[in-house]
């Protein structure tokens, strides 16, 4: 049967090379290599990762406001930096 397909011009060459190298003509190769192509099975599924979650207690602060938690971090470094002061 034929029909008409728009190959990459690097694959035609790569065709045509192994095609040559191989003492066949370019349709047998394509054939081939269409035929292998739709034959391999695809890989099996894996289940889908999980990533491990471990529990670190309740937080220290509040984290459902990102400000709150912001302004708190900056609050404790320059209580830091005055108590490295003294």
């Amino acid at each position: 049967m034929r029909t008409t397909l728009d190959i990459d011009e690097y694959l035609l060459r790569r065709l045509r090379a192994e095609a040559q190298a191989q003492g066949m003509p370019l349709k047998e190769l394509v054939n081939r290599v269409i035929q292998r192509g739709l034959s391999e099975h695809p890989a099996e599924e894996r289940a889908p990762y999980r990533c491990p979650t471990f529990a670190m207690g309740a937080p220290l602060r509040p984290i459902d406001k990102a400000l709150v938690v912001a302004d708190a971090l900056e609050e404790d470094e320059r209580a830091l930096k005055l108590a490295q002061r003294r």
